[in-house]
């Protein structure tokens, strides 16, 4: 080590000069620990009632919430929770002592004790002055949360309920799935599989993955160019009031695969709330059912507990705050209840709709919108990226050719040369291949 290489002559100090500069105590000197006294005499731990860290908490806490004992004392007595909100209960709730804590505030004597009461101390001792104090905050803080949590409820069955509806009457869903199908047959005709009458959603997230021969284009892109062509051309006839001219094909045909581009991209838009019931979990929406239907019994218990103190003026008027919050409460948990058995039925017909049988998706009831989901995120990839070939090609085609364009391009998917013919704008059509 550094220290094996110092040696002891080396360096000499100058002992006299330490002991002026610095006051070196004489060997026989006695100890100044032996005469110290505190400056100030500090109570001994055992007669504090909180510990100093918790108190210390509940004082920061005291002066964020901004009231004062009486006014929490009042509103718990009253069961008001119309001026506080739920953060000021929760924030009230954190601050409960324990059982040994609460014991010590009640018999706590202050005019008889030369120990005071920090602040938070205080605080508590008042708070505990009202019979069950935290178990009414406890009951006030559900009441002040419940309006939110139905509301929240609501609306996410709502979306569910959206959700399923957007997927069985989504035209332009099922035109595409059409497209997926009826190419899918033609690839693997000859084949044992060449002859699907449906598929499972899970095989839209496989089309990125079938590469053409030029190592580029999906199966998905060609889809979509196909889709793009059949919506142009739906859409261009539904508009059209002047009869077609061959003035300028060119440009008629970049406005058809505009509009077109326009109807397939837009599929994401149509289909909003599925996106919105994919990032749901059923689990959890299915205990904060059960968590708003047990809440309840905080407030049934707080109302006979009451029962024991109608001797206290301000015992009726809590009364009759928690017995009109119970009547309106029941109503609207039952109605709860009632919407999330109707949307949860929805949810599993819709995936037999799609599936053809939704045991294998019991564990994930909510899985087929999120593969839809993921699929929407593919096609609006794929759908810009075939918006700027499309753009490119008929550009390029403008500056080099004067003529009407239909170039022969190099077949990326050979055996879907004769395809184009087996599309069909019947709707009709479209609705029976993609039954179950």
């Amino acid at each position: 080590m550094v220290w094996d290489q110092l040696k002891s002559s080396s360096f000499q100090v100058n002992e006299e000069m330490i002991e002026t500069l610095f006051i070196c105590n004489p060997a026989n000197a006695p100890a100044k620990e032996a005469t110290r006294r505190p400056v100030l005499p500090t109570p001994k731990a055992e007669n504090k009632v909180l510990d100093p860290k918790k108190a210390q908490n509940i004082a920061i806490l005291l002066r964020a919430l901004n009231v004062t004992k009486e006014e929490v004392s009042d509103a718990l007595c009253e069961g008001n929770t119309e001026n506080f909100g739920a953060d000021l209960l929760e924030t009230l709730l954190k601050m409960a002592p324990t059982k040994e804590e609460e014991i010590k505030l009640r018999e706590f004597k202050e005019e008889s004790s030369p120990v005071k009461l920090n602040p938070a101390e205080k605080f508590l001792k008042a708070v505990l002055d009202v019979p069950f104090a935290f178990k009414r905050v406890d009951a006030m803080l559900y009441i002040a949360n419940f309006d939110a949590e139905v509301n929240y409820l609501k609306k996410s069955f709502e979306t569910l309920e959206a959700a399923c509806d957007e997927l069985r009457s989504s035209r332009l869903f099922l035109k595409l799935l059409e497209a997926v199908l009826k190419t899918g047959n033609r690839m693997n005709v000859g084949t044992n599989r060449g002859d699907a009458h449906a598929f499972k959603l899970d095989t839209l997230l496989k089309l990125v993955d079938v590469k053409g021969t030029d190592g580029h284009t999906t199966l998905l892109h060609f889809v979509v160019q196909e889709m793009i062509r059949t919506e142009g051309a739906r859409v261009s006839a539904s508009t059209q009031t002047t009869p077609r001219t061959q003035a300028n094909p060119l440009r008629e045909e970049l406005e058809c695969k505009r509009l077109g581009l326009r109807v397939v991209g837009g599929l994401a838009s149509e289909l909003g709330n599925v996106k919105k019931a994919a990032a749901m979990d059923s689990d959890v929406l299915s205990s904060y059912v059960a968590k708003l239907a047990g809440g309840i019994e905080k407030v049934t218990e707080v109302l006979r507990l009451n029962e024991e103190v109608k001797s206290r003026d301000d015992a009726w008027q809590f009364h009759d705050r928690m017995q009109r919050f119970l009547k309106k409460a029941d109503d609207e948990i039952i109605r709860v209840q009632c919407q999330e058995s109707v949307a949860l039925s929805l949810v599993k017909e819709i995936t037999e709709y799609f599936h053809g049988d939704s045991a294998k998706e019991e564990a994930h009831p909510f899985r087929i919108f999120m593969v839809v989901r993921d699929f929407l995120a593919v096609l609006d990839q794929v759908c810009k990226e075939v918006g700027r070939i499309n753009e490119r090609t008929i550009a390029s085609s403008a500056r080099h050719f004067p003529v009407p364009v239909n170039p022969m391009m190099p077949q990326l998917f050979p055996r879907l040369h004769a395809l184009r013919a087996g599309f069909s704008d019947d709707e009709s059509s479209a609705a029976s291949v993609s039954s179950p």
